[in-house]
C-alpha cells in the first residue's frame, strides 16, 4: 500500500488513453472503521440498487418470508436487478401468487428485459414486456409481501410515507449508522425511495449484512438468510453473463456484490466482516465492473483461479464493427491503509 490512493479506469484506443473515469472506494469493518480507501472514502452518493439487500431484511425479519414460504430463489430475487429472463419472471410471479396478488399490483413500470436474447425472442414472438420483466420486480414483490404481512395497504406502497417504506428506511438507517433524519431521500428509477449517504456508511451496512454477529438475533438471522439465499441461488441475483451472478458463483458465495445505477457497487466479505463500496464518479457503467474486479484483486481477495474467471469483466477489450481489436478498458486501484 502506498501513500497515494486512486481508483481510475482508462479507456484505451491503440496507445492513447481516450477517456478516463475517476472513482472512489472504501473498505469498512463491522465497527465502522475505515480500513483501506482509494480516492474519497466519504464520497456521498445514492445507494441505488445496492440497497436492495438491506431492504430485503425487514421482509425476512418481520416473518413475511417464512409466512409466505419463500424459497432461496425467491429471497435472492427480492435483492435482484435481474435480467428479465424466463426463470426470473417465473419466480417474481411465484412470489406474487403466494401473497395473493398479480402483476397489476406492481408499480415498478415496464421495460424490455436486460437479457438481449430474451428481448429478441419476445419481439419475434410478439410477446409484450410486463412489470414482471422489470429488473426491480423482485424488490417490488418483496414490498408487497411485507405490506400484506403487516396489514398495510398494497396501494401506494412506493410512497415515502407508506409503512413499508418507513420500515425499510429505518432498517437502512440502523444498518448504515446514518441517523434517520440524515438519510438523503430521492426517488429511484422504479419509483420507490432511494437513500443517499457516504460510501463508508453504505460499506458499514454491507459489513454488518455479511457478518451480523453484533446485531439483534432476529436481524442477524435475517441477514444470514439473505446471504445464504444468494450463495445458494446466485443466478436469481442478476442472471446470465452478469457480474453479480458470476462473482458469487466463482467465489462460491465467499464474496457477494451488488451493482447500483450510476455506477455504485457494494460488496460483502462475510468471513472477514468487511464491506466494500466503490463509486465511479461520472456514473459510467462501462467502468464499474472493471473497477469492482480490480478492487478485489488489489486487496488480495481473489485467488488466481477466481481472478482468471473474472478477467473478462476486469480487463474487457474493445472491437470495432469489423470485429478488429482496437483497444481495452484498464482499471487501476491504489489503496491507502488507515
Amino acid at each position: 500500500m502506498t501513500k497515494n490512493s486512486n481508483l481510475t479506469v482508462r479507456v484505451l484506443r491503440g496507445p492513447i488513453t481516450e477517456s478516463l473515469h475517476i472513482g472512489h472506494a472504501v473498505v469498512v469493518n463491522t465497527q465502522g472503521e475505515i480500513l483501506y480507501s482509494a480516492g474519497d472514502p466519504n464520497f456521498v452518493t445514492y445507494a441505488r440498487s445496492t440497497a436492495k439487500l438491506i431492504q430485503a431484511i425487514p421482509v425476512v425479519e418481520s416473518g413475511a418470508a417464512n409466512h409466505y414460504h419463500l424459497t432461496d430463489k425467491e429471497v435472492a430475487l427480492l435483492c435482484a436487478s435481474h435480467n428479465g429472463e424466463e426463470k426470473h419472471v417465473e419466480i417474481a410471479q411465484s412470489i406474487l401468487s403466494k401473497i395473493g396478488l398479480t402483476s397489476d399490483a406492481l408499480t415498478c413500470g415496464i421495460h424490455d428485459p436486460f437479457h438481449a436474447p430474451t428481448t429478441k425472442r419476445m419481439r419475434a414472438e410478439g410477446i409484450p414486456a410486463t412489470p414482471l420483466h422489470n429488473n426491480c420486480s423482485g424488490k417490488h414483490s418483496a414490498m408487497l409481501a411485507l405490506a400484506m404481512h403487516v396489514h398495510a395497504p398494497t396501494k401506494h406502497y412506493a410512497s415515502v410515507n407508506h409503512p413499508v417504506q418507513q420500515l425499510m428506511r429505518q432498517t437502512v438507517s440502523e444498518m448504515s449508522g446514518v441517523p434517520l433524519d440524515e438519510l438523503i431521500i430521492g426517488v429511484d428509477g422504479c419509483g420507490v425511495p432511494v437513500f443517499g449517504m457516504g460510501i463508508h456508511q453504505l460499506a458499514l451496512a454491507y459489513a454488518r449484512l455479511g457478518n451480523p454477529e453484533g446485531l439483534e438475533p432476529k436481524r442477524a438471522d435475517a441477514c444470514r438468510r439473505i446471504i445464504g439465499a444468494i450463495k445458494n441461488e446466485p443466478y436469481y441475483l442478476a442472471g446470465s453473463e452478469r457480474f453479480d451472478t458470476t462473482l458469487a458463483e466463482v467465489t462460491k458465495g465467499r464474496i457477494i456484490g451488488k451493482l447500483g445505477a450510476e455506477s455504485v457497487y457494494a460488496i460483502t466479505i462475510p468471513e472477514k466482516g468487511w464491506g466494500i463500496v466503490l463509486k465511479i464518479q461520472d456514473g459510467s457503467k462501462r467502468a464499474l465492473e472493471p473497477a469492482a474486479a480490480e478492487v478485489l484483486h488489489e486487496l488480495g481477495l481473489l485467488s488466481e483461479e477466481e481472478l482468471q474467471a473474472l478477467d473478462v469483466y476486469r480487463l474487457p477489450t474493445t472491437r470495432n464493427w469489423q470485429g478488429t481489436l482496437v483497444g481495452a478498458i484498464v482499471p487501476e486501484a491504489t489503496f491507502i491503509k488507515h
